[in-house]
Protein backbone atom coordinates (compact mmCIF):
# COMPACT_ATOMS: atom_id res chain seq x y z
CA UNK A 1 0.00 0.00 0.00
CA UNK A 2 3.18 2.38 -0.57
CA UNK A 3 0.55 4.92 -2.98
CA UNK A 4 -1.76 4.80 -0.07
CA UNK A 5 -3.18 8.05 1.49
CA UNK A 6 -0.96 8.21 4.65
CA UNK A 7 2.12 6.79 2.94
CA UNK A 8 1.77 9.47 0.03
CA UNK A 9 1.62 12.44 2.23
CA UNK A 10 4.40 11.44 4.42
CA UNK A 11 6.84 10.34 1.36
CA UNK A 12 5.68 12.81 -1.40
CA UNK A 13 5.62 16.96 -1.36
CA UNK A 14 2.53 18.10 -2.96
CA UNK A 15 2.47 20.35 -6.17
CA UNK A 16 1.79 24.57 -4.74
CA UNK A 17 -0.88 26.16 -5.30
CA UNK A 18 -3.11 24.75 -2.85
CA UNK A 19 -3.65 26.22 0.68
CA UNK A 20 -4.51 25.48 3.90
CA UNK A 21 -5.99 29.00 5.75
CA UNK A 22 -6.81 28.99 9.36
CA UNK A 23 -9.40 31.47 10.45
CA UNK A 24 -9.78 32.76 14.23
CA UNK A 25 -11.46 36.00 15.11
CA UNK A 26 -10.95 38.48 13.31
CA UNK A 27 -7.34 36.77 12.19
CA UNK A 28 -6.57 34.51 9.17
CA UNK A 29 -2.95 32.68 8.65
CA UNK A 30 -2.45 31.30 5.16
CA UNK A 31 0.46 28.32 3.75
CA UNK A 32 0.87 26.84 0.68
CA UNK A 33 0.45 22.74 1.08
CA UNK A 34 4.20 22.54 0.21
CA UNK A 35 5.34 24.65 2.30
CA UNK A 36 3.00 22.89 5.38
CA UNK A 37 4.86 20.03 4.50
CA UNK A 38 8.34 21.15 4.62
CA UNK A 39 7.80 23.06 7.87
CA UNK A 40 6.08 19.68 8.76
CA UNK A 41 9.47 17.77 8.46
CA UNK A 42 11.21 20.72 10.31
CA UNK A 43 8.70 20.46 13.33
CA UNK A 44 9.69 16.48 13.51
CA UNK A 45 13.61 16.86 13.30
CA UNK A 46 12.63 19.06 16.00
CA UNK A 47 10.85 16.35 17.61
CA UNK A 48 13.43 13.38 17.55
CA UNK A 49 15.52 16.24 18.86
CA UNK A 50 13.06 16.05 21.73
CA UNK A 51 13.88 12.19 22.42
CA UNK A 52 10.54 11.61 19.80
CA UNK A 53 11.06 8.03 18.47
CA UNK A 54 8.64 5.82 16.31
CA UNK A 55 5.85 4.85 18.08
CA UNK A 56 5.34 7.01 21.08
CA UNK A 57 2.86 8.58 21.48
CA UNK A 58 2.46 12.67 20.92
CA UNK A 59 -0.33 14.36 22.98
CA UNK A 60 -2.39 17.82 21.54
CA UNK A 61 -4.64 19.51 24.04
CA UNK A 62 -5.26 22.32 21.38
CA UNK A 63 -8.14 24.49 19.65
CA UNK A 64 -7.71 24.23 16.09
CA UNK A 65 -4.60 25.84 14.92
CA UNK A 66 -1.45 25.88 12.15
CA UNK A 67 0.65 24.04 14.89
CA UNK A 68 -1.59 21.22 15.53
CA UNK A 69 -1.66 20.05 11.73
CA UNK A 70 2.00 20.55 11.83
CA UNK A 71 2.26 18.56 15.32
CA UNK A 72 -0.38 16.04 13.40
CA UNK A 73 1.68 15.76 10.32
CA UNK A 74 5.58 15.92 11.83
CA UNK A 75 4.12 12.35 13.89
CA UNK A 76 3.47 10.57 10.39
CA UNK A 77 6.81 11.75 9.46
CA UNK A 78 8.02 10.10 12.35
CA UNK A 79 5.90 7.21 12.77
CA UNK A 80 4.87 8.74 16.54
CA UNK A 81 1.27 8.31 17.55
CA UNK A 82 -0.83 11.19 18.06
CA UNK A 83 -3.58 11.20 20.77
CA UNK A 84 -5.77 14.17 20.24
CA UNK A 85 -7.70 15.61 22.90
CA UNK A 86 -10.68 17.72 23.41
CA UNK A 87 -10.35 20.90 25.80
CA UNK A 88 -13.02 20.89 28.39
CA UNK A 89 -12.84 16.68 28.42
CA UNK A 90 -9.23 16.80 29.45
CA UNK A 91 -6.71 18.85 31.35
CA UNK A 92 -2.85 19.59 30.39
CA UNK A 93 -1.80 17.61 33.55
CA UNK A 94 0.40 14.74 34.68
CA UNK A 95 -2.78 12.83 34.93
CA UNK A 96 -3.73 12.86 31.53
CA UNK A 97 -0.08 11.84 30.59
CA UNK A 98 0.94 9.04 32.91
CA UNK A 99 -2.99 7.71 32.16
CA UNK A 100 -2.24 7.72 28.71
CA UNK A 101 1.16 6.69 28.24
CA UNK A 102 2.11 10.73 26.60
CA UNK A 103 5.69 11.49 25.64
CA UNK A 104 5.21 14.57 25.34
CA UNK A 105 1.51 17.14 25.65
CA UNK A 106 1.41 20.10 24.18
CA UNK A 107 -1.53 22.52 24.71
CA UNK A 108 -2.47 26.02 24.17
CA UNK A 109 -3.91 25.70 27.83
CA UNK A 110 -2.04 25.85 31.52
CA UNK A 111 -0.97 23.03 32.19
CA UNK A 112 1.94 21.21 34.72
CA UNK A 113 4.20 18.19 34.75
CA UNK A 114 7.90 17.95 32.73
CA UNK A 115 6.26 16.48 29.86
CA UNK A 116 4.01 18.78 29.10
CA UNK A 117 4.71 22.04 26.33
CA UNK A 118 3.09 24.58 25.42
CA UNK A 119 2.01 24.43 21.42
CA UNK A 120 3.83 28.06 20.74
CA UNK A 121 6.86 26.10 20.66
CA UNK A 122 6.15 24.46 17.34
CA UNK A 123 5.77 27.45 15.43
CA UNK A 124 9.37 28.64 16.10
CA UNK A 125 10.26 25.02 14.96
CA UNK A 126 8.86 25.02 11.94
CA UNK A 127 11.35 27.59 10.91
CA UNK A 128 14.00 25.72 11.85
CA UNK A 129 17.01 24.28 9.66
CA UNK A 130 16.19 21.49 7.44
CA UNK A 131 19.65 19.43 7.90
CA UNK A 132 19.05 16.51 9.49
CA UNK A 133 17.55 14.06 7.10
CA UNK A 134 14.29 12.42 8.28
CA UNK A 135 14.05 8.44 8.36
CA UNK A 136 12.16 6.38 5.95
CA UNK A 137 8.36 6.27 7.14
CA UNK A 138 6.28 3.09 4.87
CA UNK A 139 3.13 2.68 6.51
CA UNK A 140 1.52 -1.20 6.52
CA UNK A 141 -2.52 -1.40 7.06
CA UNK A 142 -2.07 -2.64 10.49
CA UNK A 143 -0.11 0.05 11.85
CA UNK A 144 -1.61 2.45 14.67
CA UNK A 145 -0.92 6.49 13.74
CA UNK A 146 -3.48 8.23 16.49
CA UNK A 147 -5.68 7.73 19.53
CA UNK A 148 -8.65 8.33 19.22
CA UNK A 149 -11.77 9.08 21.87
CA UNK A 150 -15.56 8.85 21.86
CA UNK A 151 -17.94 11.75 21.89
CA UNK A 152 -18.34 11.23 25.95
CA UNK A 153 -22.10 10.97 25.47
CA UNK A 154 -22.37 7.78 27.96
CA UNK A 155 -19.63 8.72 30.50
CA UNK A 156 -15.79 8.84 30.50
CA UNK A 157 -14.48 8.54 26.79
CA UNK A 158 -13.53 5.60 25.41
CA UNK A 159 -9.75 5.41 23.26
CA UNK A 160 -9.65 3.72 20.15
CA UNK A 161 -6.10 2.96 18.32
CA UNK A 162 -6.71 3.99 14.50
CA UNK A 163 -5.56 1.32 11.74
CA UNK A 164 -3.86 3.53 9.05
CA UNK A 165 -5.71 0.66 6.77
CA UNK A 166 -9.15 2.14 7.63
CA UNK A 167 -8.44 5.99 7.73
CA UNK A 168 -7.14 5.35 3.97
CA UNK A 169 -10.24 3.20 2.90
CA UNK A 170 -12.46 6.04 4.24
CA UNK A 171 -10.70 8.92 2.60
CA UNK A 172 -10.78 7.11 -0.49
CA UNK A 173 -14.45 6.07 -0.48
CA UNK A 174 -15.27 9.87 0.27
CA UNK A 175 -12.86 10.74 -2.60
CA UNK A 176 -14.65 8.42 -4.49
CA UNK A 177 -18.11 9.54 -3.84
CA UNK A 178 -17.65 13.29 -4.12
CA UNK A 179 -14.06 13.55 -6.20
CA UNK A 180 -12.30 16.40 -4.27
CA UNK A 181 -10.33 18.07 -6.74
CA UNK A 182 -8.45 21.36 -7.68
CA UNK A 183 -11.18 24.22 -7.22
CA UNK A 184 -12.40 22.75 -4.08
CA UNK A 185 -11.88 24.21 -0.71
CA UNK A 186 -12.92 22.24 2.00
CA UNK A 187 -14.18 24.14 5.25
CA UNK A 188 -13.59 22.28 8.94
CA UNK A 189 -14.30 24.01 12.43
CA UNK A 190 -14.80 20.78 14.50
CA UNK A 191 -12.06 20.05 16.97
CA UNK A 192 -9.07 18.66 14.81
CA UNK A 193 -9.08 15.88 17.96
CA UNK A 194 -11.11 14.33 15.79
CA UNK A 195 -10.03 12.50 13.46
CA UNK A 196 -12.79 12.74 11.10
CA UNK A 197 -11.56 16.00 10.96
CA UNK A 198 -8.10 15.58 9.93
CA UNK A 199 -9.18 13.72 7.24
CA UNK A 200 -9.94 17.04 5.24
CA UNK A 201 -6.18 17.70 5.34
CA UNK A 202 -5.04 14.72 4.59
CA UNK A 203 -7.37 14.98 1.32
CA UNK A 204 -6.10 18.31 0.62
CA UNK A 205 -2.54 16.75 0.55
CA UNK A 206 -3.29 13.98 -1.46
CA UNK A 207 -5.59 15.14 -4.16
CA UNK A 208 -4.51 18.97 -4.56
CA UNK A 209 -7.41 20.66 -3.15
CA UNK A 210 -7.79 23.98 -0.45
CA UNK A 211 -8.89 23.43 3.26
CA UNK A 212 -9.96 26.24 5.71
CA UNK A 213 -9.90 25.61 9.35
CA UNK A 214 -11.46 27.69 11.52
CA UNK A 215 -12.97 27.18 15.53
CA UNK A 216 -17.15 26.83 16.24
CA UNK A 217 -17.48 29.71 17.24
CA UNK A 218 -14.95 31.84 14.50
CA UNK A 219 -17.51 29.75 11.85
CA UNK A 220 -19.97 31.44 10.91
CA UNK A 221 -17.27 35.26 10.17
CA UNK A 222 -14.58 32.66 8.69
CA UNK A 223 -17.66 31.29 6.37
CA UNK A 224 -18.02 35.12 4.52
CA UNK A 225 -14.34 35.30 4.23
CA UNK A 226 -13.05 31.61 3.28
CA UNK A 227 -16.05 31.29 0.93
CA UNK A 228 -15.65 27.31 0.27
CA UNK A 229 -17.16 24.91 -2.03
CA UNK A 230 -17.35 22.29 0.25
CA UNK A 231 -19.20 22.67 4.40
CA UNK A 232 -18.86 19.81 6.92
CA UNK A 233 -20.97 20.09 9.99
CA UNK A 234 -23.15 18.26 12.51
CA UNK A 235 -26.65 18.70 12.39
CA UNK A 236 -27.00 21.42 15.34
CA UNK A 237 -24.68 24.13 12.92
CA UNK A 238 -26.79 23.76 10.11
CA UNK A 239 -29.93 24.65 12.40
CA UNK A 240 -28.61 27.40 13.74
CA UNK A 241 -27.56 28.12 10.20
CA UNK A 242 -31.36 27.58 8.78
CA UNK A 243 -32.55 29.84 11.81
CA UNK A 244 -30.17 32.44 10.97
CA UNK A 245 -30.67 32.60 6.94
CA UNK A 246 -34.66 32.67 8.06
CA UNK A 247 -34.03 36.02 10.41
CA UNK A 248 -32.11 37.77 7.96
CA UNK A 249 -34.54 36.93 4.89
CA UNK A 250 -37.46 38.75 7.01
CA UNK A 251 -35.61 41.72 6.92
CA UNK A 252 -35.26 41.87 3.00
CA UNK A 253 -37.87 44.11 0.89
CA UNK A 254 -35.82 44.20 -2.26
CA UNK A 255 -36.05 40.12 -3.15
CA UNK A 256 -39.37 39.61 -5.65
CA UNK A 257 -40.24 36.54 -3.20
CA UNK A 258 -39.75 35.10 0.55
CA UNK A 259 -37.73 32.23 -1.77
CA UNK A 260 -35.68 34.42 -3.76
CA UNK A 261 -34.90 36.49 -0.51
CA UNK A 262 -33.69 33.16 1.49
CA UNK A 263 -31.26 32.12 -1.29
CA UNK A 264 -29.90 35.06 -1.39
CA UNK A 265 -28.99 35.10 2.23
CA UNK A 266 -28.11 32.05 2.09
CA UNK A 267 -25.21 32.78 -0.52
CA UNK A 268 -24.57 35.58 1.78
CA UNK A 269 -24.23 32.74 4.99
CA UNK A 270 -22.04 30.36 3.06
CA UNK A 271 -20.46 32.29 0.19
CA UNK A 272 -21.24 31.73 -3.45
CA UNK A 273 -19.13 29.01 -4.20
CA UNK A 274 -20.77 26.50 -2.47
CA UNK A 275 -21.02 22.48 -4.18
CA UNK A 276 -22.34 20.95 -1.25
CA UNK A 277 -22.68 20.53 2.11
CA UNK A 278 -22.16 17.31 4.47
CA UNK A 279 -23.49 16.46 7.88
CA UNK A 280 -23.22 13.44 10.36
CA UNK A 281 -22.69 12.99 13.45
CA UNK A 282 -26.32 13.09 14.67
CA UNK A 283 -29.50 12.71 13.24
CA UNK A 284 -30.73 15.65 10.71
CA UNK A 285 -33.73 17.34 11.06
CA UNK A 286 -35.76 17.11 8.10
CA UNK A 287 -36.88 20.72 8.51
CA UNK A 288 -32.94 21.16 7.79
CA UNK A 289 -32.48 18.93 4.91
CA UNK A 290 -35.48 20.01 2.91
CA UNK A 291 -34.77 24.08 4.22
CA UNK A 292 -31.10 23.88 2.78
CA UNK A 293 -32.19 21.68 -0.35
CA UNK A 294 -34.93 24.22 -1.36
CA UNK A 295 -32.11 27.67 -0.77
CA UNK A 296 -30.18 25.28 -3.85
CA UNK A 297 -27.59 24.22 -1.42
CA UNK A 298 -27.01 20.60 -1.38
CA UNK A 299 -26.61 18.57 1.75
CA UNK A 300 -25.86 15.10 2.08
CA UNK A 301 -26.54 13.22 5.04
CA UNK A 302 -24.16 10.22 6.40
CA UNK A 303 -23.57 7.50 8.58
CA UNK A 304 -20.49 6.41 10.88
CA UNK A 305 -19.58 5.97 14.35
CA UNK A 306 -16.08 6.35 15.94
CA UNK A 307 -15.42 2.55 16.37
CA UNK A 308 -16.93 1.97 12.38
CA UNK A 309 -15.77 5.56 10.43
CA UNK A 310 -17.76 6.43 7.90
CA UNK A 311 -20.43 3.94 7.07
CA UNK A 312 -22.95 5.15 4.38
CA UNK A 313 -23.39 8.29 2.86
CA UNK A 314 -25.87 10.32 0.69
CA UNK A 315 -24.19 11.88 -2.67
CA UNK A 316 -24.72 13.57 -5.76
CA UNK A 317 -26.24 11.09 -7.81
CA UNK A 318 -27.29 8.61 -5.24
CA UNK A 319 -29.23 10.52 -2.95
CA UNK A 320 -32.53 9.57 -0.81
CA UNK A 321 -34.09 12.26 1.44
CA UNK A 322 -34.36 10.68 5.16
CA UNK A 323 -31.91 7.60 4.56
CA UNK A 324 -28.64 8.15 5.72
CA UNK A 325 -26.88 7.30 2.37
CA UNK A 326 -26.27 3.55 0.39
CA UNK A 327 -23.60 1.35 2.22
CA UNK A 328 -19.97 2.18 1.00
CA UNK A 329 -17.78 0.28 -0.28
CA UNK A 330 -15.61 -1.93 2.18
CA UNK A 331 -18.43 -1.89 4.60
CA UNK A 332 -21.29 -4.00 5.24
CA UNK A 333 -24.32 -3.66 7.15
CA UNK A 334 -25.67 -5.95 9.61
CA UNK A 335 -29.59 -6.19 10.79
CA UNK A 336 -30.60 -8.66 13.79
CA UNK A 337 -34.22 -9.58 13.68
CA UNK A 338 -35.44 -6.37 15.63
CA UNK A 339 -33.28 -4.22 13.64
CA UNK A 340 -29.82 -3.15 15.70
CA UNK A 341 -27.35 -2.73 13.39
CA UNK A 342 -23.93 -4.19 13.18
CA UNK A 343 -21.23 -2.81 10.90
CA UNK A 344 -18.20 -5.52 9.41
CA UNK A 345 -15.68 -3.24 7.61
CA UNK A 346 -13.06 -4.67 5.64
CA UNK A 347 -10.69 -2.36 7.21
CA UNK A 348 -11.42 -2.11 11.14
CA UNK A 349 -10.99 1.02 13.34
CA UNK A 350 -9.64 -1.72 15.03
CA UNK A 351 -10.84 -4.68 16.87
CA UNK A 352 -11.25 -2.99 20.38
CA UNK A 353 -10.63 -0.24 22.70
CA UNK A 354 -7.17 0.69 24.10
CA UNK A 355 -8.76 2.49 27.05
CA UNK A 356 -12.27 1.56 28.16
CA UNK A 357 -14.19 -0.25 31.52
CA UNK A 358 -13.78 -3.89 31.41
CA UNK A 359 -16.33 -5.91 29.26
CA UNK A 360 -17.30 -3.02 27.11
CA UNK A 361 -14.51 -4.24 23.89
CA UNK A 362 -16.45 -7.44 24.18
CA UNK A 363 -19.63 -6.20 23.65
CA UNK A 364 -19.03 -3.88 21.53
CA UNK A 365 -16.58 -5.70 19.15
CA UNK A 366 -17.88 -9.49 19.16
CA UNK A 367 -15.83 -10.45 16.20
CA UNK A 368 -13.04 -9.26 14.02
CA UNK A 369 -14.65 -6.68 11.78
CA UNK A 370 -17.65 -6.16 13.70
CA UNK A 371 -18.90 -3.34 15.63
CA UNK A 372 -22.44 -3.37 17.07
CA UNK A 373 -23.71 -0.04 16.81
CA UNK A 374 -26.39 0.27 19.51
CA UNK A 375 -28.31 1.87 16.40
CA UNK A 376 -31.79 0.77 14.90
CA UNK A 377 -32.20 0.71 11.39
CA UNK A 378 -33.23 -0.75 8.14
CA UNK A 379 -32.31 -0.90 4.66
CA UNK A 380 -34.95 -0.45 1.98
CA UNK A 381 -34.79 -2.30 -1.63
CA UNK A 382 -32.65 -0.05 -3.27
CA UNK A 383 -29.89 -0.07 -0.41
CA UNK A 384 -30.15 2.85 0.89
CA UNK A 385 -29.71 2.96 4.91
CA UNK A 386 -32.30 4.04 7.10
CA UNK A 387 -32.15 5.24 11.09
CA UNK A 388 -34.87 5.06 13.33
CA UNK A 389 -32.93 5.81 16.47
CA UNK A 390 -31.22 4.01 19.48
CA UNK A 391 -32.00 0.35 21.54
CA UNK A 392 -30.93 2.92 24.55
CA UNK A 393 -34.03 5.16 23.93
CA UNK A 394 -36.43 2.62 23.23
CA UNK A 395 -39.04 3.40 25.75
CA UNK A 396 -41.07 0.04 26.82
CA UNK A 397 -44.19 1.11 28.77
CA UNK A 398 -45.64 -0.72 31.42
CA UNK A 399 -47.93 -2.30 28.67
CA UNK A 400 -44.86 -3.87 27.42
CA UNK A 401 -45.68 -1.37 24.32
CA UNK A 402 -42.22 -0.27 22.71
CA UNK A 403 -42.04 2.90 21.86
CA UNK A 404 -38.77 4.51 19.90
CA UNK A 405 -38.38 8.54 20.91
CA UNK A 406 -36.30 9.88 17.96
CA UNK A 407 -39.28 10.48 15.69
CA UNK A 408 -41.26 11.81 18.37
CA UNK A 409 -38.38 14.30 19.38
CA UNK A 410 -37.65 15.46 15.85
CA UNK A 411 -41.28 16.25 15.42
CA UNK A 412 -40.76 18.84 17.95
CA UNK A 413 -37.75 20.30 16.81
CA UNK A 414 -39.95 21.21 14.16
CA UNK A 415 -41.12 24.43 15.96
CA UNK A 416 -39.07 27.27 15.43
CA UNK A 417 -39.08 28.03 19.21
CA UNK A 418 -37.50 24.81 20.27
CA UNK A 419 -33.56 24.32 19.83
CA UNK A 420 -33.79 20.68 20.45
CA UNK A 421 -35.92 17.82 22.76
CA UNK A 422 -34.97 14.72 24.89
CA UNK A 423 -37.81 12.51 25.72
CA UNK A 424 -37.94 10.19 28.83
CA UNK A 425 -40.43 7.97 30.31
CA UNK A 426 -40.47 8.71 34.02
CA UNK A 427 -42.91 5.99 35.64
CA UNK A 428 -43.38 3.72 32.49
CA UNK A 429 -46.98 5.03 31.75
CA UNK A 430 -46.55 8.62 30.15
CA UNK A 431 -43.79 10.47 27.96
CA UNK A 432 -42.21 13.26 29.37
CA UNK A 433 -40.03 16.18 27.34
CA UNK A 434 -37.11 18.18 28.17
CA UNK A 435 -36.58 20.99 25.86
CA UNK A 436 -34.10 23.40 25.40
CA UNK A 437 -35.03 26.94 24.36
CA UNK A 438 -34.19 28.64 21.04
CA UNK A 439 -35.38 31.39 21.87
CA UNK A 440 -33.96 34.11 25.19
CA UNK A 441 -36.59 34.27 27.07
CA UNK A 442 -38.45 31.07 25.91
CA UNK A 443 -41.71 31.56 24.73
CA UNK A 444 -43.62 29.02 26.63
CA UNK A 445 -47.11 29.78 24.92
CA UNK A 446 -45.95 28.75 21.32
CA UNK A 447 -44.18 25.56 23.01
CA UNK A 448 -47.01 24.59 24.55
CA UNK A 449 -49.25 25.15 21.16
CA UNK A 450 -46.34 23.16 19.41
CA UNK A 451 -46.67 20.15 21.73
CA UNK A 452 -50.47 20.16 21.06
CA UNK A 453 -50.09 20.20 17.57
CA UNK A 454 -47.37 17.50 17.34
CA UNK A 455 -49.41 15.19 20.00
CA UNK A 456 -52.32 15.57 17.44
CA UNK A 457 -50.09 13.65 14.74
CA UNK A 458 -48.86 11.25 16.94
CA UNK A 459 -50.46 7.59 18.88
CA UNK A 460 -51.98 7.77 22.15
CA UNK A 461 -49.07 6.12 23.82
CA UNK A 462 -46.73 8.04 21.74
CA UNK A 463 -48.13 11.84 23.18
CA UNK A 464 -45.80 14.11 25.42
CA UNK A 465 -48.11 14.75 28.97
CA UNK A 466 -45.74 17.20 29.99
CA UNK A 467 -42.86 19.08 28.77
CA UNK A 468 -40.44 20.68 31.26
CA UNK A 469 -38.22 23.80 29.49
CA UNK A 470 -35.06 23.75 30.43
CA UNK A 471 -33.50 26.68 32.52
CA UNK A 472 -31.15 27.62 29.88
CA UNK A 473 -30.22 26.32 26.50
CA UNK A 474 -28.42 22.80 26.15
CA UNK A 475 -24.55 23.94 25.20
CA UNK A 476 -21.18 22.30 24.90
CA UNK A 477 -20.17 24.35 28.15
CA UNK A 478 -23.19 23.47 30.55
CA UNK A 479 -22.58 19.93 29.78
CA UNK A 480 -25.16 18.68 28.07
CA UNK A 481 -24.55 18.76 24.50
CA UNK A 482 -21.53 16.57 23.82
CA UNK A 483 -18.52 18.49 21.25
CA UNK A 484 -20.93 17.01 18.07
CA UNK A 485 -23.77 18.98 19.87
CA UNK A 486 -25.79 15.55 20.62
CA UNK A 487 -27.70 15.54 23.55
CA UNK A 488 -25.94 14.17 26.63
CA UNK A 489 -29.48 12.19 27.77
CA UNK A 490 -27.80 10.68 31.18
CA UNK A 491 -26.57 14.52 32.35
CA UNK A 492 -30.01 16.34 30.92
CA UNK A 493 -31.89 13.55 32.97
CA UNK A 494 -29.80 14.08 36.35
CA UNK A 495 -30.32 18.29 36.03
CA UNK A 496 -33.69 17.76 35.52
CA UNK A 497 -34.86 14.96 37.62
CA UNK A 498 -36.91 16.90 40.34
CA UNK A 499 -39.37 18.20 37.41
CA UNK A 500 -39.60 15.30 35.22
CA UNK A 501 -40.63 13.03 38.28
CA UNK A 502 -42.75 15.87 39.15
CA UNK A 503 -46.08 14.94 38.32
CA UNK A 504 -47.72 17.69 39.77
CA UNK A 505 -45.25 19.92 38.50
CA UNK A 506 -45.46 23.37 36.07
CA UNK A 507 -44.60 22.52 32.43
CA UNK A 508 -41.60 24.42 33.00
CA UNK A 509 -38.20 24.21 35.14
CA UNK A 510 -38.15 27.89 35.58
Amino acid sequence: MTDAVINHIVNQAPAPGHRITFHRGSTSQSIDLAELHVAAGRVARWLTSLGIRPGDRIGILADNCLEWVLLDLAALRLKAVTAGFEPGKFTADGDVVARYDIALLFTDRPGSGSRVRPITEVAAASSGPDETALPDAVYSRDDIVTIKFTSGSTGTPKGLAARVGSIDSSIDAVQQAFRHGPGDDVFVFLPLSLLQQRYWVYSALRYGHDVTVSTYESAFAALRRARPTVVMGVPAFFDIARRIIESRAERITSATTREAALRDVARQVFGDRIRYLWTGSAPAPATVLRFFTDVALPIYEGYGLNETCIVSKNHPGAHREGSVGRVLPGKEVLLDQDGVISVRSAEPVNTGYAYAPPGESERVFPEYGVVRTGDLGYIDPDGYLYIRGRVDDVIVLDDARKIIVRPIEELMRESPVIGECVVYCPERTHLVAVVSPATDPADDEAISAHLERANALLAPDEQIRRVVVAREPFSIDNGLLTSQFKPQRKRIFEAYRREIHDLEGKTHAR
